[in-house]
């Protein structure tokens, strides 16, 4: 038990370290993708905080699979490194009993991260969905340039000739004003203010020291002129600042658990039943037996000619009921389809973690190296013939080409196979894999002043 403690507990570190570098990857990548919906919005720190919050969750689902092989990798390879591998051998614990540890940790993880997608994935995907529709239906800041009109704020066109960046206080305002479509209000001021309510729904204009010049549009008499010391303006301003809302409608597949979209399937398979029994009555009467029966009998030629634009008229619409009849369970296939795929992935990436394991421990002994640099190179690799298969399975099955659920488990399956392999040809014998083949790459001069580094 002290053994196992001991390999398990090699593998919590380099675990954690690679989900923390890994979803460091993946956020800014994230961010870099929406950084045009953030900037100039004048989002709070809290609002930023809260999309990447939501958004780490899918992150979370996977990093958490590519972790695992990093971490086998690593903590394999740095025991074989220290020798301690050929020890635990020598003292008769064979490779089966030392991936004892990880595989049980494994299935551990692979427990949570399924409680994880069916119960906590799908709300923060719908949080970020509705997050990111309110941030993109959102207007940018509004900008005042000194010497430009400014026409962001509704109904109203703003100029200011000078603004004082560090009191935020604008001088020789003039401002027209639209709001009323039979009059035309133009204000100015020698100072001003500009600021939001406490609800933030409307923006609030101070002015000091202006006039106001009213006049209508429909009448030709002389406009009135106001005089004032202290002017209020309170204008429409929500545009401008963040609105949450509770819009959203219908979730999508991937903002449901796996019972909520079986429950779903079950319809769509009930609807698919109906449109499968419409479909075969339609298919029984696109020849009219009876009418087909009448021309026969019919000797007229202007009956025949009549009956006979009938039959024609009947079967071509009957044509197009069944093209459309099968566009219907076509549509429904698909529909089932996305659903299938979105269950069996909710499984088959929380069985990766124990997949990975197979492969890294093996893969950990043969490289002896147990850095983070050579762990996350050959996970990179594994884990993009993992992406392929799946991502490629995801299309496949979306389109009915392939069924979801070798579409969502055949990377497993091959990798399973693979790690199998793998750990009985280690177990077995004694493999190294070598990587002096990258020092060719080096230049010779390098080369040499590294020999010559050593020998001195």
């Amino acid at each position: 038990m002290i053994i196992f403690r001991y390999i398990l507990k090699n593998h919590v570190a380099p675990f954690l370290f690679s989900n923390f570098i890994l979803i460091a990857v993946l956020l800014l990548q994230y961010l870099m993708k929406i950084s045009d919906l953030l900037i100039g919005k004048g989002l709070s720190f809290w609002i930023i905080s809260q999309l990447i919050i939501y958004s780490m969750a899918w992150m979370l689902v996977l990093v958490v699979p590519m972790a695992a092989l990093v971490s086998t990798i690593m903590a394999f390879g740095s025991m074989a490194q220290n020798n301690e591998i050929a020890i635990f051998k020598a003292t008769g614990i064979s490779l089966y009993k030392m991936m004892i540890p990880p595989l049980l940790g494994s299935m551990i993880v692979a427990a949570l991260l399924i409680q994880f997608n069916n119960n906590i994935y799908p709300h923060t995907n719908h949080q970020a969905r509705l997050l990111l529709q309110n941030i993109t239906q959102q207007k940018p800041t509004l900008s005042l340039v000194p010497g430009v009109f400014s026409q962001d704020v509704q109904n109203y066109s703003i100029l200011v000739r000078s603004i004082n960046p560090e009191t935020s206080e604008l001088e020789n305002l003039t401002i027209y004003d639209y709001s009323d479509p039979y009059k035309t209000n133009i204000v100015t001021a020698e100072r001003g203010k500009i600021y939001f309510s406490k609800d933030q729904k409307k923006l609030i204009m101070d002015l000091v020291n202006g006039e106001i010049h009213e006049s209508d549009n429909n009448v030709r008499e002389p406009y009135r002129k106001l005089i004032f010391e202290k002017h209020r303006i309170a204008m429409k301003g929500d545009q401008f600042s963040y609105q949450a809302s509770d819009f959203g409608g219908q979730r999508g597949e991937r903002e449901l658990g796996a019972s909520e979209m079986l429950v779903i399937v079950d319809s769509l398979s009930a609807q698919r039943n109906n449109y499968l029994d419409i479909f075969k009555e339609k298919q029984k009467l696109i020849f009219f037996p009876d009418t087909v029966r009448a021309i026969q009998t019919s000797r007229e030629p202007s009956s025949m000619k009549h009956v006979y634009l009938r039959v024609k008229e009947r079967i071509k619409n009957n044509q197009n009921n069944l093209t459309t009849s099968l566009h219907r369970l076509d549509a429904n296939l698909r529909e089932q389809n996305k659903y299938w795929v979105e269950i069996h992935k909710k499984y088959s990436l929380p069985f990766a973690c124990i997949v990975f394991v197979l492969i890294g421990a093996p893969l950990g002994t043969m490289t002896r190296k147990g850095g983070f640099g050579i762990a996350a190179g050959i996970s990179l690799a594994f884990f993009l013939v993992y992406w392929f298969f799946l991502i490629g399975g995801e299309k496949l099955a979306d389109r009915g080409l392939v069924n979801p659920f070798w579409g969502m488990w055949s990377a497993n399956f091959l990798l399973f196979f693979l790690g199998i392999f793998l750990t009985i040809k280690s177990a077995r014998e004694r493999v190294t894999i070598s990587f002096d083949w990258l020092i060719k790459l080096i230049p010779k001069q390098l080369r040499n002043t590294e020999k010559t580094d050593v020998d001195t």
